[in-house]
């Protein structure tokens, strides 16, 4: 797609990564809750596709073609949420063109596609909504009116959480990977104490992803344990060798 890298697991398979990009003041100055980033968390995961970096930057177009560009070169897909619109402080489209060094043109079949929705009611601000970088891709998907407008490996989504998810509902399964395999354990142990067993079973096994999640609210398990992988049969490994490492007598739950 471009020259982004997948990471690459201990057991050669391929990993896709992604990055997010939240642009808008009102997110930075706190009069909107940001709700697209944490939707498109769950929305990686299930897909398979790692998720490596949320930026949240202001509406400036010289920080949105910074940002779009470190991350279209570090990652497989970035998405961009907000920005999108016939404001003045609507500049991401600007940004994500400058970030490619290209030029914000009138793009034809989104001319054509406004022109037939709004007919002798469409204007100039109606018609902002056709700009597009030079050699922008359309990508239309199941039940939407409005394609997906794609740079390079960037997607772009707008700001308003509801269009944000069906925009991206629309187009996921494009990004669907291997999945990951996860086993979770719940231990009444102390963090403390178990950190020297925590840290042998991730020295023996780099392949998995080990986290460890203690809580101070709960009467059921002190810490919450997880062994992730996109390799099931790692997964295992590690979950075993850590069963045998673990008080018996003090595991909670063990998913």
């Amino acid at each position: 797609m471009t020259n982004a890298a997948s990471s690459l697991n201990i057991s050669g398979m391929r990993q896709k990564t992604a990055a997010i990009v939240v642009i808008g003041n009102e997110i930075l100055t706190g009069k909107s809750e940001d709700k697209n980033a944490s939707f498109l968390i769950g929305e990686m995961y299930r897909l398979g596709v790692a998720l490596r970096r949320i930026v949240v930057i202001p509406d400036d177009v010289e920080a949105i073609a910074r940002a779009v560009r470190e991350c279209s070169e570090g990652f497989d897909y970035v998405f961009t949420s907000g920005g999108v619109g016939p404001t003045h402080d609507d500049v991401t489209i600007e940004g994500v063109a400058r970030a490619f060094d290209r030029e914000v043109t009138r793009h034809p079949e989104l001319e054509a596609m406004l022109r037939g929705y709004f007919g002798e009611g469409i204007d100039a601000a109606r018609l902002r909504m056709a700009d597009a970088p030079d050699g922008s891709e359309l990508i239309r998907g199941v039940d939407m009116r409005w394609p997906v407008l794609a740079v390079n490996n960037v997607f772009v989504l707008p700001g308003v959480p509801e269009l944000f998810r069906k925009k991206f509902e629309s187009i996921r399964e494009r990004f669907r990977a291997e999945p990951f395999h996860a086993h979770t354990l719940y231990t009444r142990e102390e963090e403390f104490d178990i950190a020297p067993r925590l840290d042998q079973v991730a020295a023996a096994h780099p392949e998995v992803d080990i986290g460890s999640y203690p809580t101070f609210t709960r009467d059921d398990y002190r810490v919450k344990i997880t062994i992730e992988s996109k390799e099931q049969a790692a997964v295992e490994r590690a979950r075993d060798e850590l069963l045998n490492l673990l008080d018996a007598a003090l595991l909670a739950q063990v998913d």
